[in-house]
């Protein structure tokens, strides 16, 4: 019981993590979208810099839990996170099928990791939909590219785009959540659902 307390009262301590890693998304998002025909080069400096900026946000998020569960999951999340931005990086001159087939594999990766992780806080946090639905959405994410990996460019640019605003928006709904529980209550008392309804 004393473990859960601890894990509660860490993650509403470290809410603006999320909000930051939510907000970085939305961002990505809006630049995808107001660009929709952006180049190839640019699209891969901007996910590399997301990828990267994520990646360690998710590995100091990690860090900030290491005395808990699950905190290795974070950090694989993390680690995969600046793997993808280094690649971008090593290799600005990625193909188009390279690239949709790297973020891809990204999605994948960190989609699962976010399902380990809504699976081992499930006696921690209450109906932990937010966590578990974002982890689904980008496991779906992954798929689809993997499936139609040869879809026009725009059509790319612009499920990329959604997806990035989708996911940064779970990401901030679930740390503005963590937020407001951590000011109204005590660690002691047990945490609302997160899929109970604002207001």
């Amino acid at each position: 019981m004393q473990t859960d307390i601890k894990s509660i009262d860490t993650l509403t301590h470290r809410w603006w993590i999320l909000l930051i890693r939510g907000i970085a998304a939305i961002l990505f998002g809006i630049a995808t979208f107001l660009v929709p025909g952006i180049s190839l080069v640019v699209l891969v400096a901007l996910f590399g810099a997301y990828a990267l900026a994520d990646g360690v946000l998710a590995i100091v998020n990690a860090i900030s839990h290491r005395s808990e569960a699950p905190w290795w999951l974070l950090l694989l999340q993390g680690v995969a996170g600046i793997a993808a931005g280094v690649v971008t990086f090593l290799w600005p001159g990625l193909t188009a099928l390279s690239l949709v087939l790297l973020i891809g594999a990204w999605a994948l990766v960190t989609g699962a990791l976010e399902i380990g992780t809504a699976i081992r806080l499930r006696k921690i946090i209450t109906n932990e939909w937010l966590l578990g639905l974002r982890g689904a959405l980008s496991v779906a994410f992954g798929v689809v590219l993997f499936l139609f990996p040869q879809a026009g460019a725009l059509a790319i640019v612009i499920w990329i785009a959604a997806y990035s605003l989708v996911l940064g928006t779970l990401l901030i709904a679930l740390a503005i959540r963590l937020h407001q529980w951590g000011r109204a209550h005590h660690t002691e008392q047990p945490p609302p659902a997160f899929g109970a309804a604002a207001g």
